[in-house]
C-alpha cells in the first residue's frame, strides 16, 4: 500500500504515519513546518520530508490513498491534486476507522479524562497480555507510539475526541468511530468555536451514543447529571454499565482504594482520576478482565505524560505538569491536589491558551475554579490572542471571569517567571496547568 500524508507533521498524523510505516506500508508526506518531537521521530525512521512546503507532485495515480491532516486547509494544492487525480482521501479518523473495520472497536469519548481513562486501558491489557491495537493522544510509559495498527489483534482502543475531523469534513472525530463498546466521561462544553452553545456541543454527545453498534455496550458516569440524562435517551437495546468515584483513603500523601477484594495502593492520585480507574475497570471487564485482575495491575499505573505528571518531588517541595485547561478540569486537579496535600501550601499556575479560555464569553465558567489554591496564578499571552484572531482580553477581566480578588494575572512570561521564582519552595506543591508551554518557561528553572 502506497500511503501519502498531507500535513505529516501533525502529533496524531506522524503517529499515525509511523504506524503505518511499522505495518510495511510505502508511506510519504508534506507539511510546510515540523516541530518537535515529530520532526526527529520521523526523520529516524526516513519518513521526514526532504523539503517543507507543498509539492503537487508528490500526489500521483499509483497512491492507494491520501491521509489529510488539520494543519492543511481547504484549498491545499496536494489536496486539489489528489482530488483531481479521484485518489481516494481520507481524514485521520476515517482511515483509523478503516484499518479497525473488522475488530471489537472500543471507543472512550467524554469532555475529559479520555486519555488518561484509555492509558489505563492499555496498561491493564498490556500486563495481562491482552493484545489490542490503539489510538491515544499522549505518549504513554511503556509504549513506542500513540498509535499501533496490526493485523493480528483482534481489539481497537480509541480515543475519542469530539473536535473537527479535517479542514473539509466538519464531524466531531468520534462520530467515524462507530463503537461497539463506548465510554462517556462527562460533558464540559468545550470548543466554543465549534459549538457555539452548551445544547449544541450535547447533541455531538447524542449523536455519538446514536452511533454506538446495534445491542452494544455504552459505560459513562453517572455522577455527571447531564450525561446520565442523554445516556437513556433511546437506544433500549444498549447494555449500559454505570460508574462513580471508588471508596478510598489518603494517608501521607499516599491514595488507597478500598475494595470487596482488599485494598491497594496507587500511584495516581485525585478523586477525578479514581472516577476514570472505575470506568477503565468496566471497559476492561467486557474485555476479558476480571476486577482482581484490574486492580492488581492498575497499581502500577503511574499517570499519561501531562497528566498530573510529577515532575519533581523531594522533602521540602513538589511540583506537577498538568493538561487542565477546561474550568472542570482545572478545579478537579487543583483539589486532587489539595486533598494529597493538606499541610502544604498550594501555587497552581494556569495558563489560558485554547480558544474557548481565551474568549471573554466564557471566562465566567471559571468561576470559583481555583479557590482552593493558596496562591492562583493565572497567565495568558496576547501573541496568542491575536494569532487565534479573538478580541483582545484584559487582566480585569479575566480576575472578573473568575471571581477571585486574590488572582494574581500575568501576560508577560518573564514577569511571570520572577514570580514563581520569588517564591519560597519550603512545604510548597506547584500545579503547573497548561495546554500549552508558558511561551517556553524552562520549567527546571523553578526547582533548580
Amino acid at each position: 500500500m502506497q500511503v501519502h500524508f498531507i500535513a505529516i507533521g501533525g502529533s496524531a498524523m506522524h503517529n499515525l504515519a509511523i504506524a503505518l510505516h511499522q505495518k510495511g506500508y510505502s508511506v510519504t508526506g508534506s507539511d510546510d513546518e515540523i516541530f518537535e518531537p515529530s520532526k526527529s521521530r520521523l526523520a529516524n525512521l526516513e519518513l521526514l520530508p526532504e523539503t517543507e512546503g507543498w509539492f503537487p507532485d508528490r500526489i500521483h495515480p499509483e497512491l492507494d490513498a491520501v491521509i489529510l491532516g488539520m494543519h492543511a486547509k481547504a484549498d491545499n494544492p496536494e489536496l486539489k491534486r489528489a482530488e483531481k487525480l479521484g485518489i481516494r482521501i481520507f481524514s485521520y479518523p476515517e482511515y483509523l476507522f478503516e484499518q479497525a473495520r473488522d475488530k471489537t472497536r472500543v471507543v472512550i469519548g467524554g469532555s475529559h479524562g479520555k486519555t488518561t481513562i484509555t492509558a489505563m486501558i492499555l496498561h491493564v491489557l498490556k500486563k495481562n497480555m491482552i493484545d489490542c491495537d490503539f489510538m491515544v493522544g499522549a505518549q504513554l510509559e511503556g509504549f513506542d507510539v500513540m498509535v499501533k495498527l496490526t493485523d493480528e489483534a483482534s481489539i481497537m482502543i480509541f480515543e475519542g475526541d469530539e473536535y473537527l475531523t479535517s479542514p473539509i469534513d466538519p464531524r466531531p472525530k468520534f462520530h467515524l468511530y462507530l463503537p461497539d463498546i463506548a465510554l462517556l466521561s462527562g460533558v464540559a462544553w468545550d470548543h466554543i468555536n465549534v459549538f457555539p452553545t452548551f445544547e449544541h456541543y450535547i447533541d455531538q454527545f447524542r449523536e455519538f451514543i446514536r452511533l454506538i453498534s446495534p445491542d452494544g455496550t455504552l459505560v459513562y458516569c453517572d455522577e455527571d447529571e447531564v450525561l446520565k440524562r442523554i445516556c437513556w435517551e433511546g437506544r433500549e437495546d444498549l447494555c449500559r454499565f454505570p460508574y462513580n468515584t471508588p471508596t478510598y483513603r489518603v494517608e501521607n500523601g499516599i491514595t488507597h482504594l478500598i475494595t470487596q477484594d482488599g485494598t491497594y495502593t496507587l500511584q495516581i492520585f485525585g478523586r477525578h482520576n479514581l472516577m476514570n480507574m472505575n470506568g477503565a475497570r468496566l471497559i476492561c471487564n467486557q474485555l476479558g478482565v476480571s476486577d482482581l485482575r484490574f486492580y492488581e495491575t492498575i497499581t502500577s499505573f503511574t499517570g499519561a505524560s501531562k497528566r498530573l505528571e510529577l515532575l519533581v518531588k523531594n522533602d521540602k517541595f513538589v511540583m506537577y505538569k498538568d493538561f487542565a485547561h477546561a474550568p472542570s478540569k482545572v478545579k478537579a486537579t487543583i483539589n486532587a491536589v489539595k486533598e494529597q496535600f493538606p499541610e502544604r501550601t498550594i501555587v497552581a499556575c494556569l495558563e489560558l491558551h485554547t480558544y474557548s479560555s481565551l474568549s471573554e464569553g466564557f471566562l465566567p465558567h471559571y468561576s470559583g475554579a481555583m479557590k482552593k489554591a493558596d496562591i492562583a496564578i493565572v497567565y495568558f499571552n496576547q501573541h496568542t490572542i491575536k494569532l487565534k484572531r479573538l478580541p483582545e482580553i484584559s487582566s480585569e477581566m479575566i480576575q472578573k471571569g473568575f471571581d477571585q480578588s486574590d488572582l494574581e494575572v500575568f501576560d508577560d512570561s518573564i514577569k511571570l517567571n520572577e514570580r514563581l521564582m520569588s517564591i519560597p519552595k519550603e512545604n510548597m506543591v506547584f500545579l503547573m496547568m497548561s495546554s500549552g508551554n508558558f511561551d517556553g518557561l524552562d520549567l527546571k528553572e523553578l526547582y533548580q
